[in-house]
């Protein structure tokens, strides 16, 4: 929090105070010394105290000592005239008084500024797109939902373990819905193995549009979701159907079950995803990977496809599910990798996908 002096002035009336020395946030403070982020401040000798506007969520002010800067709130009374401090005979006494501050909170310059998303940017254009976009995945999964309900007995009896056709239309439900809306891109299509030899697929994630964009590939991989996601009707149903592997984030059990599932699924010639940072991106910016994907392809003797999804985030961007945004989307399919170290296989493959984002 930055402090600066100005000249001294006459306080606002309202507040009933005198001429004193203004203390201001410096390149902030208009000649009024009021502006957008500045809160007037009065301070006795031993604490500031920092005022919040009335157009704020919190009508009141902050106090706090100047050596151990422990704060309490004290409130405007919204009935009183031109917002007088119900406080004003314990924090206001005129001959205590010594100056004046005025602040600026600095907490919104402290992230990462590609994580924030200002309401602005998301104009009606893309809310409507986000509802349309919503509403042919509707559409498209009713009507191909029926279809995999009748093939569904066939499906266990000829193809149990990669269920080909499922996967099929799954592959055309994302492209009749991502088609009208985004337009993807794909590169390295020929590093994707052949459709009957088991791999263990591996990519960023950084948006809900991310499962759509993969299955627009047209491969027979068992994607691992949250238990939660079941519950949907039709698409939840789907899931199942497909061969979707549940997982409790949380639950240890769980996780090893998710693991030695996966094992026994490549082992019997299917082919599995896995999302290594857990969890989608909010700013965008490649995650940690977790082994457990690459544990399951080292011992079983598989290998791994990196695959590096670039644009989703900006299209629908993570908690923003309702959002659409114009945009394209590329998807990058890099060489396999093999080995029987999990971690050479880790980083082998984080490092693959952080250059191809660095490259964007």
């Amino acid at each position: 929090m930055a402090v600066a002096s100005c000249p001294p002035r006459p306080i606002l009336p309202r507040f009933g105070y005198k001429e004193s020395r203004f203390v201001a946030a410096p390149s902030l403070l208009p000649q009024s010394c009021a502006g957008k982020g500045l809160y007037t401040v009065c301070s006795p000798p031993k604490q500031a105290v920092l005022g919040v506007s009335t157009n704020s969520p919190r009508n009141g002010y902050l106090c706090f000592p100047r050596k151990n800067l422990g704060g309490s709130w004290h409130y405007f009374k919204p009935i009183e005239g031109l917002n007088r401090l119900s406080y004003d005979n314990i924090l206001h006494n005129p001959n205590k008084l010594s100056r004046y501050i005025v602040a600026r909170s600095e907490l919104a310059g402290t992230g990462n500024p590609d994580a924030w998303h200002p309401l602005s940017e998301y104009k009606l254009s893309s809310r409507v797109r986000g509802i349309c976009f919503y509403a042919v995945t509707a559409v498209n999964a009713i009507f191909l939902f029926v279809l995999m309900l009748v093939a569904h007995p066939f499906v266990l009896l000829f193809d149990r373990y990669r269920r080909r056709f499922h996967h099929f239309i799954a592959k055309t439900w994302a492209t009749f819905t991502v088609t009208p809306f985004v337009k993807i891109k794909y590169e390295g299509l020929e590093n994707l193995p052949p459709p009957d030899i088991p791999a263990v697929y591996v990519s960023n994630h950084q948006s809900f549009l991310d499962i759509y964009c993969l299955l627009t590939l047209g491969r027979s991989f068992k994607l691992i979701s949250k238990t939660s996601i079941f519950l949907y009707p039709i698409i939840g149903w789907a899931m199942f159907m497909m061969g979707v592997i549940p997982l409790k984030r949380m639950d240890v059990r769980s996780q090893l079950d998710c693991l030695k599932r996966c094992m026994d699924l490549t082992v019997k010639g299917a082919s599995v995803f896995f999302f290594p940072e857990g969890t989608r991106s909010k700013d965008g910016k490649l995650g940690a990977f977790k082994k457990g994907a690459f544990s399951v392809a080292a011992k079983t003797k598989v290998p791994v496809v990196p695959i590096t999804l670039m644009g989703t985030g900006k299209i629908m961007p993570s908690g923003m599910e309702g959002i659409l945004n114009v945009g394209s989307v590329k998807v990058v399919i890099h060489k396999s990798i093999e080995g029987s170290d999990a971690e050479v296989l880790c980083n082998e493959a984080r490092n693959t996908i952080a250059d191809e984002l660095n490259r964007q």
